[in-house]
C-alpha cells in the first residue's frame, strides 16, 4: 500500500522540522523547492500525499500542485501557507484541486491529522478505481463471451479488427484509446439481435430481403443501446452507434452528423471494418487500399492516411480501367493480362514499356484480350484517367482504385504494455491493462 508523503518547501530548516516531528508516524520524503518536487513526482512517484508551501521562488504552491495533479491524478494535494488570504484559497481550490488548506503556524497534531486524512482519501480513490476497473473488465468479458457463443463469425471479425484498431490508435494517439479498443471488441454485439438465418445469408453473400437489410443495418444501434446501460461505457456506446457512418454524413444512423462531429473512434472503426471486409472477401491488400481510396467521402482522410502508412504504401494510388490503345508507357499493371485463350501476356505489377504496349495492341487486334486492362494511377493524377469500358469478354465493372506492389500484410499488434489506469475521472488509456487479455 502506498503511504508515501512528499513535503515541499524552499526552506531546508522547515523540511528538517517536518522530518523530526513526523518521521516516526509517516513515510515522509522532502523536496527543496518546486523543481525538485516535480522531478520526484515524475521519477520516484507516485506519492499518496503532496504537501506544498504557497510562497516559493519560480513557481508557487498552486502552480506546483496543478502540475502534480496532471502527472499523478491520484495523489492527494495539501496546501500549507502563511498568507491565508481569500484569493490564495480560491486559487488553491480551483487550480490545484487541493484536499486541505492549512495555515502557518500549524500545530503538529493538526498537521498529522490532515496527513492521515489525505492518506485515507488516497486509499478511497485507488480502491474506487480498482473496483470500477474490475467491474468494467468483467462486463466486457461477459459481453464478448456472449458474442462468441451467439455469433462466432461476428466474434471472429472483432478479433481481426481489434489489432488493426490498436495500431491505428497508436498512430493517431487519440485521448481515450481504451474506449476505442473496447468499441472494436464490442462493435458486433448488436448482431445477437439478428436471426441466425439472416446472419447465414450475410456470411454466404446471399441477397437479403428489405426487412433483413433493415435489421442488419440497425445492429450498431442495438449494440449501442445495450452498452449505454453499463456505467463507464457511454462513450463506447456512441462509438459503436456511429461505426457505419460515412465521413460525409451519409449512412447510419441517418442524422445531421458529419466530418469531425462523428466520434474519432467511429471514424477509426469504419476504416478498420471496411478494410477487413474487403480483405476477407479475397481482395488483395493493394486492391482493397485502392478501393477505399476511390470511395469519395466515406472515410476521414487522416485515418485513411494512417492506414496507408501502417501498410507501408509509399504513395496513395487508385486503379483506372483503360482501353488497350490508351495504356500509357510507364504505367504499372494492376492485374495479370491474358489473351482470350488464357495465355499470360503480362504479370501484375509489370511496368508497361513501348514494346509491351505494342504486344498488347497486337493481341487485342488479332486474338483478343480477356477483360479490360487496369493500371495503377497516383491519386493526384487520377482525373487524367477517367474510367472507361472496353468491348471484351472480361468483367464490365468499373475499376476500383489501388497502390503499387502489394503492401505487406498488417502484422498482429503486440499486447500493449500495462500502464496506470488512472482515477475514476480519468479512466485507463490502455485496453490491454484494463482487460488483462492477450491477442490470440
Amino acid at each position: 500500500m502506498n503511504d508515501r508523503i512528499l513535503c515541499v518547501d524552499d526552506d531546508p530548516n522547515v523540511l528538517q522540522a517536518y522530518q523530526r516531528a513526523l518521521r516516526k508516524r509517516f513515510h515522509l520524503e522532502i523536496a527543496l523547492g518546486p523543481e525538485e518536487a516535480l522531478d520526484a513526482v515524475v521519477s520516484h512517484g507516485p506519492f499518496a500525499v503532496v504537501v506544498a508551501d504557497m510562497r516559493m521562488p519560480g513557481m508557487d504552491g498552486v502552480q506546483l500542485l496543478a502540475k502534480v495533479r496532471k502527472h499523478a491524478p491520484d495523489t492527494v494535494r495539501i496546501m500549507l501557507t502563511g498568507n491565508a488570504d481569500q484569493q490564495t484559497a480560491i486559487d488553491a481550490v480551483n487550480e490545484g484541486h487541493i484536499f486541505r488548506f492549512l495555515t502557518k503556524p500549524c500545530a503538529p497534531e493538526v498537521f498529522a491529522r490532515a496527513l492521515e486524512a489525505g492518506i485515507e482519501q488516497h486509499r478511497l480513490l485507488t480502491a474506487e478505481r480498482d473496483l470500477l476497473s474490475k467491474t468494467l473488465s468483467g462486463s466486457v468479458k461477459v459481453l464478448t463471451d456472449v458474442l462468441s457463443l451467439a455469433n462466432p463469425q461476428a466474434f471472429g471479425r472483432t478479433a481481426r479488427v481489434r489489432p488493426l484498431v490498436a495500431r491505428l490508435c497508436q498512430a493517431l494517439r487519440p485521448e481515450r484509446t481504451w474506449a476505442i479498443e473496447i468499441a472494436a471488441m464490442l462493435s458486433q454485439i448488436g448482431c445477437v439481435s439478428i436471426p441466425a438465418e439472416t446472419l447465414s445469408k450475410i456470411a454466404k453473400h446471399q441477397p437479403l430481403s428489405p426487412k433483413e437489410t433493415q435489421a442488419y443495418q440497425s445492429h450498431p444501434a442495438a449494440g449501442a443501446q445495450l452498452l449505454a446501460k453499463i456505467p463507464r461505457l457511454e462513450e463506447v456506446a456512441e462509438i459503436v452507434a456511429y461505426q457505419n457512418k460515412r465521413y460525409d454524413g451519409e449512412g447510419f444512423p441517418p442524422d445531421h452528423r458529419s466530418g469531425d462531429a462523428i466520434p474519432l473512434g467511429s471514424r477509426i472503426l469504419k476504416v478498420a471494418l471496411d478494410w477487413d471486409a474487403l480483405v476477407s472477401d479475397g481482395l488483395p491488400e493493394d486492391l482493397a487500399m485502392a478501393e477505399m481510396n476511390d470511395r469519395e467521402g466515406w472515410y476521414d482522410p487522416i485515418v485513411l492516411e494512417a492506414l496507408r502508412g501502417l501498410l507501408g504504401i509509399p504513395q496513395a494510388y487508385v486503379i483506372r480501367q483503360v482501353r488497350v490503345d490508351h495504356v500509357p508507357v510507364g504505367a504499372v499493371l494492376a492485374d495479370d493480362v491474358r489473351s482470350l485463350g488464357g495465355t499470360l501476356l503480362c504479370g501484375k505489377g509489370q511496368e508497361v514499356t513501348a514494346w509491351v504496349r505494342a504486344r498488347l495492341r497486337g493481341y487485342a487486334t488479332s486474338v483478343g484480350i480477356a477483360g479490360p486492362i487496369r493500371i495503377f494511377v497516383p491519386i493526384d493524377q487520377s482525373p487524367a484517367f477517367p474510367a472507361e469500358t472496353t468491348p471484351s469478354s472480361g468483367p464490365k465493372t468499373p475499376a476500383p482504385p489501388v497502390a503499387p506492389p502489394v503492401a505487406p500484410p498488417v502484422a498482429p499488434v503486440a499486447p500493449l504494455p500495462p500502464i496506470d489506469v488512472g482515477p475514476p475521472e480519468d479512466f485507463p488509456n490502455s485496453l490491454s491493462d484494463l482487460l488483462n487479455l492477450k491477442d490470440s
